[in-house]
């Protein structure tokens, strides 16, 4: 992955996870950007940085649970970043 999209990722964690709230009931958004490829060693998606459990009790995830997702991504982001260099 480039230092380009780990930038994008990590800002759009920053906006989700600046709101207090979600606006409005089921609206926290899906870190999906559709790069669908599961890294072996991590455990996580290469696109979203989520566990396959995440991805699959997304749709039934409270937006407390999905806001839980998200503050993990900066984290898992530093993670993934260290393994490409």
């Amino acid at each position: 992955m480039s230092e380009h999209y780990w930038k994008k990722l990590a800002e759009r964690a920053a906006q989700v996870l600046a709101q207090p709230e979600p606006p409005t009931p089921n609206s926290v958004p899906s870190p999906c950007v559709s790069l669908c490829l599961m890294h072996p060693g991590a455990g996580w998606c290469d696109g979203c940085l989520r566990t396959l459990p995440e991805i699959g009790g997304w749709s039934r995830a409270s937006d407390e649970e999905k806001r839980l997702v998200w503050s993990q991504i900066p984290e898992r982001l530093l993670k993934r970043q260290a393994t490409d260099r």
